[in-house]
């Protein structure tokens, strides 16, 4: 489907929400062929969030780039395309419990003697062993147990969870190093395939690794504050005149002492309560609402102009609509306009991250179901129009 840098890799999406089918759809992105296989109902995916004409949104992102094709793997006869599927790909991604593919004929020792090439990653909320192991894993769960969600909102409200799939994504990207590193292993001449044990909890407290270490080290237990951070003041949001958001942040003295000049009050940085940083955090509140203060009288945009004027790390705290808007994120190209296979176009990020010989590139939104059995079964796997129509009348795909 393209000429990428990952151009001649094909990968099994066999996964669903949402750490999996990411990884696949970063490879997609940069040029691999990825079949995405979901149950005849349809992925789950397809139902999740904004819905936009009988499909969410969410699919038309996470799905971009790929083929689809429909897979009973409950049945005896779509276990035996699931093997003929792995046996022609170089990576296949599961997200099934651990055990399930097993049971189905589709363990990793089943699918590694029929592909000793295969990468095959298996993406759980927990691993695949371990107390854990056989518990439900989403990403809600990793993002409170890795102490994300102990550390997000105001001391005196509830931890937060985010609303977003942070650990999806998190996992995502490590899932996608994982799979490079493998196949460069594997292609270098060093070895076969292998396979990747991932896991959103471990994921997840790799992303919080600082505050684990400072707990062993110091004793310290991370608390919410609200935006402000243990390293560094002032850093935060402030409200502005007409309502709006301005983030800034301070983690250099350099930076501090060019705030203060700004906002009209240089002698602050020879107080020695915010002549550094450790001063700085000891006086957080004091320093904290001068800042306020200042921003309390403007509007977000000269708030905003006035400190980039002054080389100060600001900006204003955008909602997606700003950011579809922004002059910056056009001119990059980091929003693109694709076409949509079930009518018009939707606009979304762009592929990442930017490589300057072999970009990636965003051809299109998540495929309707099963829109491309007969390539994938009829071309690929060599079936005939009699076969894949007794296989549409028994529900294998």
């Amino acid at each position: 489907m393209s000429a990428g840098p990952l151009a001649g890799t094909r990968v099994v999406d066999a996964a669903t929400l949402l750490a999996g089918p990411l990884i696949a759809t970063r490879m997609a992105d940069f040029g691999a062929e990825v079949i995405k296989v979901e149950h005849p109902r349809g992925d789950t995916l397809r139902e999740l969030g904004w819905n936009d004409g009988g499909t969410s949104v969410y699919w038309k992102t996470a799905s971009r780039n790929k083929r689809c094709c429909t897979l009973d793997l409950g049945l005896l006869a779509g276990q035996e395309l699931m093997r003929e599927l792995a046996r022609g790909c170089d990576v296949l991604i599961e997200n099934f419990r651990p055990g399930t593919m097993e049971r189905w004929g589709l363990g990793w020792e089943t699918l590694h003697d029929l592909n000793p090439g295969l990468i095959m990653v298996r993406v759980t909320g927990f691993g695949q062993d371990g107390p854990y192991s056989a518990l439900p894993g989403f990403g809600t769960l990793a993002e409170a147990m890795s102490g994300l969600a102990s550390v997000l909102g105001d001391r005196d409200r509830p931890p937060i969870v985010p609303p977003l799939p942070a650990a999806d994504a998190i996992t995502s990207a490590e899932g996608a190093f994982a799979v490079m590193a493998a196949l460069y292993r594997r292609d270098a001449g060093e070895g076969g395939g292998q396979l990747i044990d991932l896991s959103l909890l471990e994921s997840m407290v790799s992303f919080m690794a600082p505050q684990v270490s400072a707990y062993d080290r110091l004793g310290l237990v991370a608390e919410r504050d609200g935006s402000q951070a243990p390293f560094s003041s002032p850093r935060g949001v402030y409200r502005t005149s007409d309502d709006g958001w301005l983030a800034l942040s301070t983690s250099a003295q350099s930076v501090a002492d060019r705030l203060f000049a700004a906002i009209g009050r240089p002698e602050l940085a020879e107080d020695p309560r915010f002549s550094s940083t450790v001063a700085r955090l000891e006086h957080r509140e004091e320093v904290d609402g001068y800042i306020a203060e200042w921003v309390a009288v403007r509007p977000l945009a000269e708030a905003v102009d006035t400190l980039r004027d002054a080389d100060v790390a600001a900006a204003p705290v955008y909602t997606a609509a700003d950011v579809a808007d922004d002059e910056h994120l056009r001119a990059r190209g980091a929003l693109v306009r694709v076409p949509d296979p079930e009518g018009g176009t939707v606009l979304m990020h762009n592929a990442l991250p930017r490589l300057s010989e072999t970009p990636g590139e965003v051809r299109e939104a998540g495929r309707p179901l099963g829109a491309d059995n007969d390539y994938i079964y009829g071309d690929l796997l060599g079936l005939g129009p009699d076969r894949l129509a007794e296989l549409n009348r028994e529900g294998v795909i």
